[in-house]
């Protein structure tokens, strides 16, 4: 079993119905700050569980949790009714058939799922009246109730619910007597009764010996010689024992005999993770929800933590957010799913190559690529400070004050232009023709001519200067820094690199043996500067 669809309405950041469609293993949410990537793992969490940040949402709500535009409007308007928060799950897979039915947003007959939501409970419909009648302002989220139902329309307790779910966000912990409350929790759920009841047993005897030690009587002791104020009733120092599950809170977790919360951020992550991933009573159905599982950690763990969850991809449904490029990568781009604008777009039919590429070269900057209003790709790193100083000199910013992003690809252009076809991006091209125009018409010949596609461009210089050597050596004459020399001429270039070449030869030698060096002094020169006609076309709004 596991979740094939959310649907979200009136919690935080989504107001209107806001469906996603997920994998049944890996799924990878990336997006912009406040695009709802958090919110997500949240609704699933609080569906499945009922505790929101920590505590369950019966004890705690607040009107905090609705959408902010759904309020205000209600408190503009209260006879629209006061707003729905509502989360369903939609289930696929073996055993769902017990939560099949219409009771869902859509009314379909042959979906099966979790309702989850907070509304305004009936039996208040009486004093809910006078509170509008007496023109209280605000959200009346006393007289709500939470219901958790199966399309089915049956009443679900979070224990009778087949998946559970494990939050884990390595940002934040809360403590429990010292030990992490998720990872006590975990363990806990390990145990069988028999382990638990010789755990409070010991615990007892443990508790025993507390009483009866030596040091601990003579303590009371002078207790009970200060006490004047209980007529004469023993006052002493013991260890809890009156709850049934005592022992439960008085262990603490730790790994290598050090106390869970005195190890490294990164090794919590890493801890919980596998724990989750090893939990026993989710076996058959568990989701695992990650929240940026790169804070606090190496690449090199990093690394290890996303092996280990792709490796439980087939048993497991992760959901986990991410800002990271590398995360993106190695849990392959073909379960990525990019939130924008309260819509999603999956790449789930990127070509396999392309999604091994990536995952196994991870450090290409493929999210920059994702999360820009529009990109320029180029090939190294003189490209890019070339086309950003191009850039500021005609719009009076650098590119990503504006949203463009310069990436750096390397050899790898068809591979992000995949990426930008599926996403319908918004990406030009910066290449040297380097001396061959067929040639390299045909590698892009799926983006020119008639497969010419509006929201990518190709630039290129038409021209192909034929010579071949400088003294005798071998030179490429139709790269960037040979077209920046012919654009502006060997008196102003030597001027904006400082430099005192006395002919056009020496001057390319210099700035091919120095690219990046060159680049820079092009980038922070303050002087004028010309740019070959492609460099422009690519800069272009």
């Amino acid at each position: 079993m596991h979740i094939s669809k959310v649907l979200i309405r009136n919690f935080k950041c989504f107001r209107s119905d806001f469906v996603l469609e997920l994998n049944e293993g890996m799924n990878v949410l990336v997006g912009d700050n406040d695009s709802g990537k958090s919110t997500i793992l949240e609704a699933i969490n609080l569906a499945l569980s009922g505790v929101f940040h920590g505590r369950f949402l019966r004890n705690d709500l607040s009107e905090h949790v609705f959408n902010r535009e759904a309020v205000e409007a209600y408190v503009a308007d209260p006879k629209a009714g006061p707003p729905e928060l509502l989360i369903e799950l939609y289930l696929a897979g073996e055993g769902v058939d017990e939560y099949k039915g219409n009771g869902n947003s859509r009314k379909d007959q042959d979906a099966a799922g979790i309702r989850f939501a907070v509304r305004l409970d009936e039996q208040y419909r009486d004093e809910y009246e006078q509170f509008l009648r007496s023109g209280v302002t605000g959200l009346p989220v006393e007289y709500y109730e939470i219901v958790v139902e199966s399309f089915a329309r049956k009443a679900l307790t979070t224990r009778g619910i087949s998946l559970s779910a494990a939050f884990i966000d390595s940002s934040s912990a809360r403590y429990q007597n010292g030990s992490d409350a998720y990872v006590s929790r975990i363990i806990r759920d390990f145990l069988e009764d028999k382990e638990r009841v010789a755990l409070a047993k010991v615990h007892r005897e443990m508790a025993d010996a507390f009483r009866q030690n030596g040091a601990v009587g003579e303590v009371n002791r002078k207790i009970n010689e200060a006490n004047d104020l209980l007529d004469g009733r023993e006052l002493s120092l013991a260890v809890d024992l009156a709850a049934r599950s005592a022992w439960e809170s008085n262990l603490i977790t730790c790994i290598d005999r050090i106390p869970f919360h005195f190890i490294g951020k990164g090794e919590q992550s890493l801890a919980k993770i596998a724990i989750a991933l090893a939990h026993k009573r989710a076996q058959d159905a568990n989701v695992l929800l990650v929240e940026e599982p790169e804070n606090h950690l190496s690449h090199s763990r990093l690394n290890q933590l996303i092996d280990m969850m792709s490796a439980a991809n087939g048993a497991k449904q992760i959901v986990m957010t991410t800002h990271s490029s590398f995360v993106a990568n190695k849990a392959n781009l073909s379960h990525l799913i990019m939130l924008h604008d309260g819509k999603t777009t999956q790449l789930s039919e990127l070509d396999p190559e392309t999604s091994t590429f990536f995952q196994k070269l991870a450090g290409y900057d493929t999210l920059r690529l994702l999360l820009c209003k529009r990109a320029i790709l180029v090939e190294g790193d003189s490209d890019e400070l070339v086309v950003q100083k191009a850039y500021q000199l005609k719009y009076g910013k650098l590119p990503i004050e504006r949203g463009v992003d310069i990436i750096s690809v390397g050899t790898s252009f068809l591979r992000f232009l995949e990426i930008a076809e599926k996403l319908q991006k918004s990406v030009a091209v910066v290449t040297d023709n380097d001396g061959n125009v067929d040639a390299l018409k045909k590698k892009y010949e799926r983006y020119l001519g008639e497969n010419e596609k509006a929201h990518i461009r190709i630039c290129f210089d038409d021209a192909i200067d034929m010579r071949k050597e400088i003294d005798g050596e071998s030179f490429n004459f139709n790269t960037l820094e040979p077209r920046m020399l012919a654009a502006n001429g060997r008196d102003a270039m030597n001027r904006i690199l400082g430099t005192a070449f006395d002919c056009n030869e020496k001057l390319m030698k210099h700035m091919r043996a120095n690219k990046t060096d060159c680049a820079l002094k092009i980038f922070t020169s303050g002087k004028s500067v010309t740019f070959p006609a492609y460099v422009s076309a690519a800069i272009d709004d």
